[in-house]
């Protein structure tokens, strides 16, 4: 009897479980390369969460007789250097493996930033109309006039005089990531705006900001969810894009896009493999969590399909 009872509060979990496995089962069967990118997802996020048990090194410790070192070469501290030295000393897999979790940690914190702008911008345009939604789109339509990267450059020229600060890419990147959530979320709204359920909000003297952010936010968040997985691989790339140039995070911080511009660039011929390792690991980041958008957008919404 005792056993009896123990055992049936596990009956719903279990059923829970196996409902799960087979809902992603049949999701990889209609869509094998959106699984596959989303196992990459799931593998970089594991990643940069646990980069510091799966490295066995410090990423900044500087070894003595370990520039420029073969791969697999044992450290003073008696560890393996996976991936061999940098052209410092510094443990290369480690510094790798801790790139993944400042891209997500950038990324993710940009995708905030440019949502939260570009969602209210684009509420407040498409549901107020006039010369606010007249002059917001102006502004897009002069921001998008200018390159991706370039105008990111010259958000953190003058943010910080070009000097490498994390928070600033976060702002650089977050802004230039606007205007695309704006048009997305505005064109959404002026839909559905004319939906009953609004008249009968406005028609009961609920106020403006009543009506945008309880009533047309929720009928929204769909193309906001869809926006943000196919900006995040966008996100990305800006960010190693900036380090690449300098103008990215701080030196002593790991980063794919500055790998590729000091040892990678540098060493290419020499090392090859300080080129291929944040490269491949950029491309393979990139690359997943664009399919994967494209996935969700296919998934949630058709009607998006092509237009983000």
């Amino acid at each position: 009897m005792e056993s009896q009872v123990a055992q049936a509060p596990t009956l719903p979990l279990q059923r829970w479980t196996a409902g799960t496995l087979r809902k992603a089962w049949r999701f990889s069967r209609r869509n094998p390369v959106g699984a596959v990118s989303f196992a990459l997802v799931v593998l970089l996020v594991v990643v940069a969460v646990l980069g510091d048990f799966i490295s066995p090194h410090d990423p900044n410790t500087i070894y003595k007789g370990m520039r420029l070192a073969d791969p697999g070469t044992v450290s003073p501290d008696g560890k393996p250097l996976i991936l061999g030295g940098d052209e410092l000393g510094r443990d290369f897999f480690a510094r790798v493996i801790l790139g993944a979790r400042v891209s997500l940690f950038v990324s993710l914190s940009a995708i905030v930033v440019g949502t939260l702008v570009g969602a209210t911008l684009g509420i407040m345009s498409g549901y107020i109309g006039g010369q606010f939604d007249l002059y917001t789109q102006r502004w897009m339509d002069g921001q998008q006039a200018i390159p991706t990267l370039v105008l990111a450059l010259v958000i953190m020229v003058v943010l910080s005089g070009g000097q490498a600060s994390l928070t600033n890419v976060v702002l650089a990147i977050g802004l230039v990531l606007v205007p695309r959530t704006n048009r997305i979320v505005r064109s959404s709204v002026l839909s559905t705006k004319e939906n009953v359920y609004v008249e009968a909000a406005r028609s009961i003297g609920a106020s403006a900001k009543r009506i945008m952010f309880r009533h047309i936010l929720p009928n929204v968040t769909a193309p906001i969810l869809i926006i943000i997985s196919v900006e995040l691989g966008s996100a990305i790339l800006i960010e190693a894009s900036l380090s690449f140039l300098g103008f990215g995070v701080p030196a002593e911080v790991p980063s794919w896009g500055a790998m590729l511009s000091s040892s990678g660039r540098q060493y290419m011929l020499q090392e090859p493999r300080l080129l291929w390792a944040p490269g491949v690991a950029l491309s393979l980041t990139v690359m997943a969590f664009n399919l994967a958008g494209d996935t969700l957008r296919d998934v949630w919404d058709p009607r998006l399909r092509g237009s983000v």
